[in-house]
């Protein structure tokens, strides 16, 4: 080929090249747009995120099946509710598959059930003598449809065995997943030893096992003082729920107790930036709103789990996930 022809030729060929490179949408990017997976909205779109109503939240409400009436009626995705509700379910005749049965015919879903009180307690004596009460709840907490139980260490003691706690958590996870297809998932709180997120990852992450998972709640990171800026270097698969609500202005923080969470957005606390990070760390299960105070329970259960989700929404959408 003549080095003219050559020239012409290339040329030819580049300028085609480029041609195709510079397609608005060729078939390629196409083919991946098409495939790639739209994600999951709830909340009529408002959310990332499913809501949940932990039952605490409307605590005086009445029954169990009155509680799971209410999250219905009051439009949330899911309800979460607590041990002790199970076992005067179950103790007054009902049975908890056919309240899980309701649950999901109404379209909603049960992730976590509050929870295995003691199972992760001082020594290996008292842990035995915990597991068939840990064993009930993870009964209860399976037959009303959880996917998660939330393993409280109450009784770790103050000067706990980390390596001890750990190997606690992790028999409880293959009890847990092995014998009732359910994952013990570790709670932090400031009354209790195990105080902060970064304690609880740690035992979670000593257990190496590969289904350890920990339960954030953004008031006990606030008033455990363990923070909320390190929350972005984890990945979110490893929070199994994450328990929503805000701190109220103009109170001190050492003198903040559980019954004075207030409603998403009504505190203080940077919920939308935190709600940034959730997201960006991948977390894909559920919102929870989770109160405790008195002021709320004197009002009409219905009008504070809507009220609630509402708030908790408006958050989301400021937060812009």
């Amino acid at each position: 080929m003549k080095r003219r022809n050559f020239i012409t030729s290339t040329a030819a060929l580049g300028l085609g090249a480029t041609t195709i490179g510079c397609t608005p949408e060729s078939s390629t990017s196409q083919a991946v747009k098409n495939t790639t997976p739209k994600e999951k909205r709830y909340q009529n779109g408002r959310s990332p995120w499913p809501i949940c109503l932990d039952t605490a939240t409307i605590r005086t409400a009445g029954t169990l099946e009155q509680k799971v009436d209410i999250a219905i009626k009051a439009g949330f995705d899911a309800v979460e509710p607590w041990d002790g509700e199970l076992k005067d379910f179950e103790e007054a005749g009902g049975d908890l598959k056919v309240l899980a049965k309701k649950i999901k015919d109404a379209g909603l879903f049960v992730p976590s059930m509050i929870g295995l009180w003691g199972c992760i307690p001082e020594n290996e004596e008292a842990f035995q003598a915990s597991l068939p009460e840990t064993k009930n709840r993870m009964r209860m907490a399976s037959e009303i449809g959880c996917e998660f139980v939330q393993a409280i260490p109450n009784k770790i003691g103050e000067n706990y065995d980390p390596k001890f706690a750990a190997s606690c958590y992790r028999r409880l996870l293959e009890i847990g997943i092995k014998e009732y297809n359910i994952t013990p998932a570790l709670v932090f709180v400031k009354m209790f030893p195990l105080k902060t997120l970064g304690q609880a990852t740690a035992l979670a992450l000593d257990t190496n096992h590969p289904k350890a998972l920990v339960i954030p709640d953004v008031y006990h990171m606030y008033i455990s003082e363990g923070g909320f800026e390190t929350m972005r270097l984890l990945n979110g698969d490893l929070f199994a729920i994450f328990q929503f609500n805000d701190a109220p202005k103009g109170m001190a923080l050492e003198d903040m107790e559980d019954k004075h969470r207030v409603y998403p957005g009504d505190g203080m606390l940077p919920l939308p930036k935190i709600l940034q990070d959730l997201k960006k760390s991948g977390f894909k299960r559920c919102i929870s709103l989770e109160l405790y105070n008195p002021e709320y329970h004197k009002l009409d259960p219905l009008e504070v789990a809507k009220t609630g989700l509402e708030k908790t929404l408006k958050v989301i959408e400021t937060a812009g996930v």
